[in-house]
């Protein structure tokens, strides 16, 4: 079949390895030029997204990039602060777990589909018809049998084919914003930050990064008036709300107007009820993302990637059969990660004092707890930290030998 994915980020190079895989011709279009430009932010790879990474042959190549981030300092606005292992953390969270920056994780995907898989960078779609013929900003128009949106959570396909994001979006009550700059207090595996009630600011570097990465965390009273393409609106209202903030804040607010990368979204859930029409189905971000930094969205677009491919598979030139059996395997993922991700962003940034007390806490608690204790703790509780270890990947012989 001749599938064209929209997307090259982790999803759309991941789906484009097992579908090449089974003899499939497959077109990637990307709107972002081909080279790495910044390394981009840390994402979280959980146990299920590494045994597929592992089938793939690129698990190693993965941990060999890990960022190696394994302490936090939290500093408080009265100049106290409290220390955490992080990686207690993440054991309570996964058995395995891998921080890696973005790009360098979409970079390893890319290779190991770049000999096989056509990709057209710095173009995109603009217009899908019924019988597979896409239009494209730069290249031809062409036909394909399967369309497939791996273009996150502001997806052009899903905008094309399903309508307007403000009909499937449910914001969180926060906002993140990451940009790069200076490694100026020489961080090597720490990450720092100040939290304070509705905000937190912080830096991170990563082993093999001579930058760092400064992260703004905003939750304020209602859901702030801006367009997600204007970037100097969104640095004003960065000013706008840490600007009386202590620590290096004022530092990380002058790196606004002199970063080389930056991003700004809301923390937002996109909830739809079906992923798939007519030809065209979507992965990752652009189905069923739970919210940034705060669902596993990069582990959960690894798997559906994967069983996507895997039921194609399965359904050999039936491509709605297959649509339909990789939305029911991704369902109760999905649903969970929902779940929890609707926490995770009311506990990620405190909304009143009593709520930082109890997050300072937490950590301290979580800093002086052994391993095993904590990761009990965790197995015990129905908070559904763990959602992703409790995710059994499905395995196709139809895959090449999978």
């Amino acid at each position: 079949m001749r599938i064209l994915i929209s997307g090259a980020g982790i999803a759309g190079p991941t789906l484009a390895y097992w579908l090449n895989r089974c003899g499939h011709q497959v077109t990637v279009v990307e709107r972002a030029p081909a080279q790495r430009v910044s390394g981009g932010y840390a994402v979280d790879l959980f146990r299920p997204a590494l045994r597929i990474a592992e089938r793939m042959g690129v698990a190693e190549q993965i941990r060999a990039r890990a960022t190696g981030t394994d302490s936090l300092v939290l500093h408080r606005t009265d100049g106290r602060q409290v220390s955490l292992d992080l990686r207690k953390l993440f054991s309570a969270l996964s058995d395995d777990h891998v921080e890696i920056m973005r790009d360098d994780l979409s970079e390893i995907l890319r290779a190991a589909t770049r000999s096989d898989v056509r990709y057209l960078f710095e173009d995109s779609i603009v217009t899908i018809g019924e019988d597979g013929q896409v239009s494209f900003e730069h290249h031809p128009a062409e036909r394909f049998e399967v369309i497939v949106g791996a273009d996150g959570l502001h997806s052009k396909v899903r905008t094309l084919v399903f309508g307007p994001e403000s009909e499937f979006t449910t914001w969180l009550g926060a906002y993140l914003a990451i940009i790069s700059i200076p490694n100026y207090r020489e961080l090597d595996g720490v990450m720092e930050m100040i939290v304070d009630v509705g905000r937190g600011a912080g830096m991170y570097g990563a082993a093999h990064l001579d930058d760092a990465r400064a992260g703004y965390f905003l939750r304020p009273p209602q859901q702030l008036n801006y367009h997600h393409r204007e970037v100097e609106q969104q640095k004003e209202l960065l000013r706008r709300h840490f600007g009386d903030l202590g620590w290096e804040v004022p530092r990380l607010l002058y790196e606004l107007d002199h970063t080389g990368s930056f991003y700004f979204d809301s923390i937002t859930q996109l909830r739809l009820e079906t992923w798939s029409r007519g030809r065209v189905t979507l992965v990752g971000d652009a189905a069923y993302c739970p919210g940034p930094a705060v669902g596993g969205s990069t582990s959960m677009a690894v798997v559906g990637a994967y069983l996507l491919a895997g039921e194609m598979a399965r359904h050999p030139g039936d491509h709605r059969a297959a649509f339909a059996a990789y939305e029911h395997e991704m369902h109760d993922y999905v649903q969970r990660s929902r779940r929890f991700a609707a926490t995770a962003a009311k506990s990620l940034i405190p909304g009143g004092r009593f709520e930082l007390w109890a997050m300072v806490n937490a950590v301290r608690l979580l800093g002086i707890l052994p391993v095993t204790v904590s990761r009990a703790a965790a197995k015990l509780g129905n908070n559904g930290v763990r959602l992703h270890e409790s995710v059994a990947v499905k395995r196709y012989s139809e895959l090449g030998g999978d």
